[in-house]
């Protein structure tokens, strides 16, 4: 398993890259560094046997989800206040959550299949249902923000009242346009996704309280004693993990290469499924280096968030898009929105631009 500071020369082989059931992508926000499950020291090739290496860190993992759970319990109660620690531990319950399916998911040759498959399929549901509150309100920011700097002076005073004066009169007619209807694309907005939110706020607690969660929690805490390994896997080789972990390396470098050129049309979102798919499978690739090689991947951060800030833009866009069907809306309203949409997928383009620029691994940029 190469780390990312080395260069391929060769095309990636193409192996069929896994579905978005991974319990991997289920989250809202940029993934938070490694927690105290993946604190450990770089191991020897002659260590990495899942005895040594898979089941510590699955349990280490298992361990901070049921930390993190306790925590959660502690701050939701009806007399406690610590709103914002209760979103800490939630956070910190999905990154639990994400890391350990996306570790059932890539090493699932060495486990128990039927047992990794379910409870990865469970902590998915679990991952998704927490983040969709947290993303409905990390969008409505990312909106109403865009169309305040959108909707404002015409130009920054730093340039002064010469460039002012230079200014278009068509720059400033749709500036006074925009104007218009941003507080009501706003107001919409705000109504639509503050909506999503509260359900979504609903349908957590419900899931929360769900026998389906108490049945996941319980296996969880299962896995923090005990790691059912597949038959005949003690004692393997290291090749045991270095291949799953070198399989999901080279489904990334695949799906990175078959990535659209720089200079394809921007406005295209039929290949934002593409790129959602680099994003899955480069935070599988990051998790598979943690277990492999005890630390996280710090080449591979900036261009992780890159894809999560494209994957932020271009839900944004959608939002804004949908927002902007809505029925008998006014004229203005429409084109507030419309210049919203064009901004945001301005906004996934310049993520793009810094995941190119950002990625560790440049020859695989090229496909030959």
């Amino acid at each position: 398993m190469r780390r990312p500071d080395q260069q391929t020369t060769t095309r990636p082989t193409t192996d069929p890259a896994p579905g978005t059931g991974t319990g991997a992508d289920a989250d809202a926000t940029v993934d938070a560094p490694p927690g105290k499950g993946e604190d450990q020291d770089r191991h020897p090739v002659g260590d990495l046997t899942t005895e040594a290496v898979l089941a510590p860190y699955l349990r280490g993992q298992a361990a901070d989800f049921l930390r993190s759970l306790r925590l959660h319990h502690e701050h939701s109660a009806p007399a406690d206040a610590g709103g914002h620690d209760a979103a800490a531990a939630t956070r910190a319950l999905r990154r639990a959550a994400r890391r350990i399916s996306g570790s059932l998911h890539t090493f699932r040759s060495a486990l128990d299949p039927h047992w990794a498959d379910q409870l990865r399929a469970e902590l998915a549901w679990l991952s998704g249902v927490l983040a969709r509150e947290h993303a409905y309100a990390g969008r409505l920011t990312r909106l109403v923000e865009a169309l305040h700097q959108l909707s404002g002076p015409a130009l920054p005073a730093a340039r002064g009242a010469r460039a002012a004066g230079e200014a278009s009169a068509s720059d400033a007619q749709g500036r006074a346009a925009l104007g218009v209807g941003a507080a009501r694309a706003g107001a919409l907005l705000e109504r639509r996704l503050t909506l999503a939110r509260t359900r979504s706020h609903s349908a957590a607690l419900q899931a929360l309280g769900s026998s389906r969660f108490h049945a996941v929690a319980d296996a969880v805490a299962l896995l923090a004693s005990d790691v059912p390994l597949a038959p005949g896997t003690t004692g393997r080789t290291p090749e045991a993990l270095l291949e799953p972990a070198e399989r999901a390396e080279q489904r990334l470098l695949a799906a990175v290469a078959a990535l659209p050129p720089a200079d394809s049309e921007p406005y295209n979102e039929a290949q934002d499924a593409a790129w959602h798919q680099a994003r899955l499978l480069l935070r599988l690739h990051r998790y598979a280096h943690e277990v492999v090689l005890g630390a996280a991947a710090p080449a591979l951060a900036s261009c992780g968030h890159a894809l999560d800030l494209h994957r932020d833009a271009v839900e944004a866009a959608a939002a804004a898009a949908a927002a902007a069907r809505t029925p008998r809306i006014a004229p203005a309203t429409a084109y507030a929105l419309g210049v919203l949409h064009a901004d945001q997928r301005h906004e996934v383009e310049a993520a793009r631009a810094v995941f190119r620029e950002t990625w560790p691994y440049a020859t695989a940029l090229t496909a030959p």
